[in-house]
């Protein structure tokens, strides 16, 4: 395994081992790295998508006590990362990041949008529970580059690539 794997899985276990520490602090300390949250939700999709590859192996292995074992853990382990994306929405960029605009306050449409793919990622998480469609975790793959390409001005883009190659 690369350095920066690592690296990237004790980010993610650290981030994910805590709730408070999921969506920051909620708090005014101005410590925010958007494009390390990006990063992780993109590694839970990954995640998700592998989860469900393995349940459908697993499927049509032989039926017995491992492998009904190991397919119960796959679930898990895909609403667990399904999860932890609305969480990070929810409670990071909704709650956090993203600033509230009035009718007719310049960037007003920005922030509709923004809110909006913000959503739909929300909900395309939850079919992600629902069911071990591949299209699911692809969906929200396919809306984080659309918020990606929103929310972040060009250095926001640069720096989330060099986080992406380590």
């Amino acid at each position: 395994m690369k350095f920066k794997h690592i690296i990237y899985l004790a980010i993610a276990v650290i981030i994910n081992s805590s709730n408070y520490l999921l969506g920051h602090c909620q708090v005014p300390c101005g410590i925010y790295d958007d494009a390390a949250r990006i990063v992780i939700l993109k590694e839970h999709v990954v995640t998700i998508e592998k989860a469900i590859d393995q349940i459908n192996q697993l499927s049509m292995s032989e039926a017995n006590a491992q492998n009904m074992n190991q397919s119960v853990r796959w679930v898990n382990t895909k609403e667990e990362h399904a999860t932890l994306i609305q969480s990070t929405i929810t409670n990071y960029f909704l709650a956090q990041r993203i600033k509230h605009k009035k009718k007719n306050e310049d960037g007003r449409q920005m922030y509709v949008d923004q809110t909006l793919i913000l959503q739909q990622i929300i909900v395309a998480a939850m079919k992600c529970k629902q069911n071990v469609d591949q299209s699911n975790p692809k969906n929200v793959k396919q809306l984080l580059n659309q918020f990606i390409n929103l929310y972040f001005d060009d250095h926001g883009k640069e720096h989330l690539r060099s986080l992406e190659k380590g």
